[in-house]
């Protein structure tokens, strides 16, 4: 069910923004210089590594980290990167992600390829086995604000309690936190 939820879903957004996403495109390339979409190496389901898309929010020669970790983010923001992070636009092109079957509207945030840490702590404890999501239960509980075992914990109680009503329920907090612009990265 959850599969034929996230196709359905996923291809008809695509449809519905598909006049937002090219505005959004032409933005980043009027903007700055080099490609519209940013393809991150991933890790998903079972640790396998797959690329995954956003709009691209930093210019180009950015360090591949978290944007946390940055010293300052703001420095390598492209003129339109921080309204998209703010608006949480950049993730649109997951979409994709999810109608190829990379990714679920809901689980764990896909980690970075090099978040050593996260990658550890979630295959101790299983969480590597759920396809990874657009949001998840750890994002409408704090985000970029939970430290990495805490972080996970919410993914364990996911994983524990995961169910069509539950990610429905996750989805409705996430579109309320997009909404007032809550724990969102710049």
């Amino acid at each position: 069910m959850k599969r034929v939820f996230d196709l359905g879903v996923s291809f008809f957004s695509i449809i519905v923004f598909s006049i937002p996403l090219g505005l959004i495109a032409l933005l980043i390339k009027i903007g700055s210089r080099g490609p519209i979409i940013y393809w991150s190496d991933r890790v998903g389901r079972c640790n396998i590594i797959f690329k995954m898309p956003k709009f691209r929010t930093m210019q180009v020669g950015t360090p591949t980290v978290a944007t946390h970790l940055l010293s300052d983010s703001t420095q390598y923001l492209t003129p339109v990167g921080s309204f998209l992070r703010k608006s949480s636009l950049d993730e649109l092109p997951q979409l994709w992600s999810i109608l190829v079957g990379d990714m679920s509207f809901v689980g764990p945030r896909p980690a970075l390829f090099n978040q050593n840490d996260l990658i550890t702590l979630r295959t101790q404890y299983g969480v590597d086995k759920l396809m990874p999501g657009l949001t998840g239960w750890a994002q409408v509980n704090g985000r970029d604000e939970l430290s990495i075992p805490v972080k996970v914990q919410y993914e364990v109680e996911y994983l524990q309690k995961q169910s069509f009503w539950f990610d429905l329920k996750i989805l409705g907090l996430t579109f309320l936190k997009v909404v007032r612009r809550v724990g969102v990265s710049h």
